[in-house]
């Protein structure tokens, strides 16, 4: 998806040096588990039954974007645990053995280390794309039960999460898509190798046309993402508690609420201990439509 013709050479060096210093943080901490909270687009889940919360006990990658499609590391039990964990706490989160994720899972971890299997990782997917979006406060309480389960396991436990700050693709609305962006919306449905290049190329034309100052998205907000990255490095609940998906999508672009998987990670990490920003990076790209960002975090020691 990082097409380098469609960005600075300077925007791709910050990157790939962005993916460099927040690989060797994880690195570094070498987590034991990864409870990973990520988006979806069309891929693996679909309007016929779309959830607003879905974790995955068994999960295979889509291969979308040129990316490995692969059985993933998930520890069966340990997920389970987690599910158990959270209906405890009220939350009906749906369960899946056939998880598929795209690269709103996948890709960050082929960006930092070129293989997405290096640790084993639990998926929760958040419904960010098909409304009607569960809300922000829901999703902040969830994250906070899964840094709850997680503060049990002692284990060194990574929280994740992927997704766009402001961008704005051509997603679709079910309620008036026709023929085959329809069925795709309802799907998932199996693509041949040339529909979904053919469809990849339709997405990379329209960032073309915004790289070339002109194009039918919204631009990139870049205020508001550095408000998100502000808000979330503070840990300002009010703040996330308060906003309503569609204003977002207003303001940011179609696929801009995928912070929501952000608020769930840290309001993760927040329940599970007390934390500091140690990296955060944005760098705006246009061409790819994506507002890119990093934000890393590790624990405040207390005795």
């Amino acid at each position: 998806m990082f097409d380098e013709e469609l960005a600075s050479s300077d925007t791709c060096a910050s990157v790939r040096h962005s993916f460099e210093k927040i690989g060797k943080f994880v690195s570094d901490f070498d987590p034991e588990l990864i409870i990973e909270f990520g988006p979806d687009h069309f891929n693996g889940f679909g309007y016929s039954v779309m959830p607003s919360f879905c974790l995955g006990a068994a999960a295979r990658s889509a291969g979308d974007w040129g990316l490995p499609r692969i059985d993933m590391p998930v520890p069966e039990e340990t997920a389970l645990e987690l599910l158990d964990h959270v209906r405890r706490k009220n939350f009906d989160v749906a369960l899946s053995y056939a998880m598929v994720l795209d690269h709103g899972f996948i890709q960050m971890w082929d960006c930092m280390f070129g293989q997405i299997d290096r640790y084993p990782l639990i998926p929760v997917f958040i419904n960010c794309a098909a409304p009607p979006l569960p809300n922000y406060q829901r999703v902040r309480k969830l994250g906070q039960a899964v840094g709850e389960f997680a503060r049990g396991l002692n284990k060194r436990v990574l929280f994740a999460a992927s997704g766009g700050l402001s961008h704005d693709p051509p997603i679709g609305n079910i309620r008036t898509a026709k023929g085959s962006l329809k069925q795709r919306m309802l799907g998932p449905v199996a693509e041949s190798p040339d529909e979904r290049a053919a469809r990849e190329a339709r997405v990379k034309e329209f960032g073309r046309e915004v790289h070339e100052g002109r194009g039918r998205i919204m631009p990139l907000n870049p205020e508001w993402d550095a408000l998100v990255l502000d808000m979330l490095e503070q840990g300002r609940w009010d703040f996330f508690d308060d906003l309503e998906p569609g204003q977002v999508s207003k303001k940011s672009g179609s696929a801009a609420n995928e912070i929501l998987c952000w608020v769930a990670a840290t309001a993760a990490m927040d329940a599970c201990t007390p934390y500091r920003v140690v990296q955060k990076d944005y760098m705006p790209a246009p061409g790819w439509i994506a507002g890119v960002g990093h934000l890393a975090a590790e624990e405040i020691a207390t005795q």
